[in-house]
């Protein structure tokens, strides 16, 4: 998992921060993620970075321009990059089953999750009440990922692996529950008692179920 103040180096002219405004985002970062951003407060942030409340006023004139003055850098230097770039790993490796596929592309979002987590669930919890973030999210990482997939699925169709329907309905379907499966795993359920491998099996074999040749 990449820590906070990393974080900081990476998304941040650090140059142009006070040592109170790094305190301050790192707290932030810390708590949008743990509660929330509607469940977490200026005060709470304020005594988690040992600064007055007010001192979060005046370098951000709202909470809302704190949480924007964070996600807008991590969706564009650090989880977009990441994201799309590491995934290409696997989309530009040739496979000749679609399990494969599968098997690589669930391995390469865990570990992709693992390292992100803090953020991610940041951006999770946003992106329905942010829109200005949705659209960077589905113009950055959505749209770039989902038509790689799209193609990918429509070779395993011609090579009669996968349903006839259209491409972009089987990425959809299955990348839902490949989403699903992680989701419960790292966010939902984080203390359960998983098998990822077993799991991950599981996964692959309800989707070929649903969307393999028979």
């Amino acid at each position: 998992m990449i820590e906070e103040e990393v974080m900081i180096q990476q998304l941040f002219d650090e140059n142009k921060l006070t040592d109170k405004q790094k305190k301050i985002l790192i707290a932030a970062i810390e708590s949008f993620s743990e509660k929330g951003y509607a469940s977490t407060s200026t005060n709470e942030i304020a005594k988690k970075a040992g600064v007055a409340e007010g001192t979060i006023f005046r370098h951000y004139k709202t909470k809302k321009d704190l949480l924007m003055s964070i996600v807008g850098p991590i969706m564009t230097k650090l989880i977009g990059p990441f994201i799309v770039n590491d995934f290409n790993k696997v989309l530009d490796q040739p496979y000749e089953r679609v399990e494969d596929f599968l098997r690589a592309a669930i391995e390469n979002r865990r570990v992709a999750l693992m390292k992100l987590l803090p953020v991610i669930k940041i951006m999770l919890q946003e992106i329905p009440f942010q829109p200005e973030l949705k659209e960077q999210f589905i113009e950055q990482i959505a749209k770039n990922i989902f038509q790689r997939v799209s193609t990918i699925i429509k070779h395993f169709q011609e090579k009669g692996q996968l349903i006839e329907l259209p491409p972009e309905s089987v990425t959809r379907m299955a990348m839902t529950n490949i989403f699903g499966y992680l989701f419960s795993r790292y966010i939902l359920f984080p203390d359960g008692d998983w098998d990822d491998e077993l799991e991950t099996e599981r996964t692959i074999e309800f989707i070929m179920n649903g969307l393999g040749k028979k």
